[in-house]
């Protein structure tokens, strides 16, 4: 496959077709998740640390998770509130400040690991969560409660744009009914990706080549969006969900092994 000069000038995309397929299938999964699909959240993050190696990725998946919440907001806006997040920003924060001079303080093979086994763990506790579901919510009666959740979100989605499961968790807390917990759920992520964009920066991991790979990819969340409506009428989502932590799974070992 021929790529154009300006494409390879002006983006991170270096002429590889395979880099291209990965990163376009990411970028649809990142389209997918904020439809509702969210176990396709953490198989873009190993698919564009796979394409674009694991420190840069993090800056380039950024913007493109932005542009999603702000269609996952305008689409939720009528469920939740600002001040159901309230409880986790602070905690988050610091978070946020915790991964960001982790991140600035490890190299890119250091990255792929953190990344890979982070994505792992969070894996398993998803299952955990699925399996254990009211022991969790029973430990949501400590006072510790919020913000040990708003640190390890705050953590977790500098390192790697995955913390849906550790919100998740919180949200059950709350006991929302579903409308609301996706308007909550939009809220959050649209407040704490905006709030990364200094540091990322700060990092180089977003830089005028990866805004523009963004633009190139933008369509391709788009039509994930678009797409994930449509599967969650025709398809049942736990065979889904399940096909999708299989294959997140086989992808964060390889990202680990490699």
């Amino acid at each position: 496959m021929q790529f154009p000069d300006w494409l390879l000038q002006h983006t991170l995309f270096t002429g590889d077709s395979h880099v291209l397929l990965l990163a376009s299938i990411a970028a649809l999964c990142i389209g997918l998740s904020k439809s509702g699909l969210s176990g396709t959240a953490t198989l873009n993050v190993v698919l564009m640390a796979q394409a674009f190696g694991a420190k840069a990725s993090v800056g380039l998946v950024l913007p493109l998770l932005i542009v999603a919440d702000f269609m996952g907001y305008f689409i939720n806006r009528h469920g939740g509130s600002w001040r159901k997040i309230l409880p986790m920003v602070p905690p988050a924060i610091v978070g946020v400040v915790i991964g960001y001079f982790m991140l600035g303080h490890i190299d890119n093979n250091a990255a792929r690991t953190v990344i890979g086994w982070l994505i792992v763990a969070l894996l398993v506790f998803n299952l955990l969560l699925n399996a254990r579901k009211q022991d969790f919510i029973a430990l949501t009666e400590h006072k510790a409660f919020s913000w040990s959740m708003g640190l390890c979100a705050g953590i977790v989605t500098m390192l790697a744009n995955a913390a849906g499961p550790v919100m998740t968790v919180y949200l059950l807390s709350q006991r929302l009914e579903k409308k609301e917990h996706l308007g909550v759920f939009s809220r959050f992520f649209l407040f704490i990706n905006l709030f990364k964009v200094p540091f990322s920066a700060d990092l180089g991991i977003i830089n005028p080549r990866s805004l523009a790979t963004n633009l190139v990819l933008l369509p391709c969340v788009v039509v994930g969006i678009l797409l994930g409506w449509q599967i969650l009428k025709r398809i049942p989502q736990k065979p889904f969900e399940w096909t999708l932590f299989i294959l997140t799974l086989i992808a964060a070992i390889w990202l680990v092994a490699a």
